[in-house]
């Protein structure tokens, strides 16, 4: 099989592949390349619904690969009560103050930019930069919420009530700033032992054989081959990797690929070195605006349940970046529908 055929079969979309071409089989999307938007009322009753996201299973072809780890898994401090939390993040920012800056407050925006470039100057392989990023929900009023992406693409908010932008800004600074440190931690690279451990315990949870870890057709045999292709990178690193995998596992990408008869290995090498970019939530937003026209309300229902989920990772301070990019696509699918059915409107 030629280089160019195997790319191509591994692109993300899901559901375009009466060719059998090998490039239509691992395609991010569903639907893609996107056929033009057309009204719901005007599909045809026989071209039927595209298929919905599969449910999270580990032991599914690829769903062990998104399940493995979990969504948000990279939290280094996730406790359920908020006062723990503030007083765990204050505690690592009063420490890093003391010993970066000395004693006294510490601005925590310019903190974790100094954090940043500073690793960038050590020599941490940053192919955007070391440049730190803040987005602000719009609101015209408190509480404020702020989202912060780190160089590498993880993702954390503001986790407090913040009567003003400027304190949404520094909560969500602070979180990411706890989070950074930690993550330079030896016990949050992963080793030998961190792989032995884990794949243990999702032996334990998912009632799985050793057999099986062993297994690379396997979820947790996947699971294994993922955290023993990343050994030596740190938890934010690989779950920057995962959240592709997870993604890919929500839009229905990856029961796609099985049916294209893509093999998991195919698959694992392909995303692992892929970076979530344009062309790929592009394509899974026209696989939810096909979903939309087959059934209205789809994405609205799909928008809230993870709206919630955005919400309650936000407050708990764990890492965001699958939950927004989740709502990204899907935003974006909603301004795609909004074209399309503007281009439909009887001209006057």
């Amino acid at each position: 099989m030629s280089e160019g055929l195997r790319s191509q079969r591994l692109q993300p979309g899901i559901g375009f592949f009466g060719s059998g071409s090998l490039r239509s089989s691992l395609r991010p999307g569903v639907t893609v390349p996107i056929a033009p938007l057309v009204p719901a009322a005007t599909l045809s009753a026989s071209s039927g619904p595209p298929p919905p996201p599969p449910p999270l299973q580990l032991h599914s072809l690829y769903g062990g690969v998104a399940a493995g780890l979990g969504p948000g898994a990279s939290g280094h401090c996730n406790p359920g009560n908020p006062a723990v939390l503030k007083e765990a993040v204050e505690a690592v920012v009063r420490s890093f103050a003391k010993h970066t800056q000395g004693y006294g407050r510490v601005n925590v925006v310019e903190a974790l930019q100094e954090f940043w470039q500073m690793k960038q100057t050590r020599g941490a392989d940053l192919r955007n930069g070391a440049l730190v990023v803040y987005e602000m929900v719009p609101s015209n009023s408190p509480p404020y919420v702020c989202y912060v992406s780190l160089p590498g693409g993880s993702c954390f908010g503001s986790f407090q009530f913040c009567p003003t932008k400027a304190e949404a800004r520094r909560s969500a600074a602070k979180i990411a700033l706890m989070n950074s440190v930690f993550n330079e931690h030896p016990s949050r690279r992963i080793t030998d032992d961190f792989i032995e451990k884990s794949v243990s315990e999702a032996l334990t949870s998912f009632n799985g054989n050793r057999e099986e870890a062993d297994n690379p057709n396997t979820g947790i045999g996947a699971f294994r081959f993922m955290l023993e292709s990343n050994k030596g990178k740190s938890m934010l690193e690989f779950q920057e990797l995962m959240t592709v995998f997870q993604l890919l596992h929500w839009n229905g990408s990856l029961k796609a690929m099985r049916e294209r008869q893509c093999s998991r290995q195919e698959v694992l090498a392909h995303y692992s070195h892929r970076a979530l970019d344009d062309d790929m939530r592009t394509q899974m937003a026209a696989d939810w605006v096909n979903r939309e026209q087959s059934m209205a309300g789809t994405i609205a229902q799909e928008l809230a349940s993870t709206e919630r989920e955005l919400e309650d990772a936000r407050l708990a301070g764990r890492e965001l970046r699958f939950y927004k990019e989740k709502k990204d696509i899907l935003m974006l699918a909603v301004g795609q529908l909004s074209t399309a059915n503007a281009a439909t409107l009887p001209s006057h």
